[in-house]
């Protein structure tokens, strides 16, 4: 009797570890991109952003950060073709106008282009095999500088529309580049998360 209590025991101690392994691997892909965001600073956009790439994300950190930098450059992209069109159908209130919104399409195409490097880059990263460390370092030492400059290019547009445009041309701009700002915040968020050196 006692022989059968040992062997239960041992059999109740094994299937409470394998449920308990199994929980952290049964995470979907949905809970994955929701815990992976709350590390952002816009977390309800992140989500809305990136929970569409779930399934192709699979859990794994390094496809959300490339599907992050390729959403980012998407909306910057997007915002670019808004803030032409806004340009062309505008009421012009001077050459300061004028000036502002070029300076403003010039920062967000120099965005879109290091967006695209960068996950033109951590792709790279993800190729170094058996390479040394450093190598992996240098990919997304790469990666992160160009994400920074993506953002600063979009926060160098926001200065320029506050600094030099008419109240009108702000309003109907501002809205679209806050929102590349803050995606492409969260998108570095994540890049820091998966090479936190």
């Amino acid at each position: 009797m006692a022989h059968v209590s040992v062997l239960s025991i041992l059999l109740m101690v094994a299937c409470v570890s394998a449920s308990a392994g199994a929980t952290s691997v049964d995470v979907s892909p949905t809970d994955f991109v929701r815990s992976s965001c709350g590390a952002t600073r816009y977390r309800d956009l992140c989500f809305r952003c990136l929970a569409p790439y779930a399934a192709a994300v699979r859990r794994d950190p390094r496809r959300l950060a490339r599907a992050a930098m390729s959403v980012s450059a998407d909306r910057a992209r997007s915002a670019s073709a808004f803030v032409s069109q806004a340009v062309a159908r505008a009421k012009w209130n001077g050459p300061r106008d004028a000036g502002a919104v070029r300076d403003c399409l010039e920062n967000m195409a120099d965005s879109v282009d290091r967006l695209r490097q960068s996950a033109k880059e951590l792709d790279r990263a993800g190729r170094s095999g058996d390479r040394a460390a450093s190598d992996f370092a240098m990919h997304m030492g790469n990666v992160r500088a160009w994400c920074s400059a993506a953002l600063t290019d979009e926060n160098t547009c926001l200065d320029s529309l506050s600094d030099r445009c008419s109240s009108s041309v702000r309003a109907a701009v501002r809205p679209k580049v806050v929102e590349v700002a803050q995606v492409t915040s969260n998108a570095l968020a994540l890049v820091n998360r998966l090479w936190p050196n």
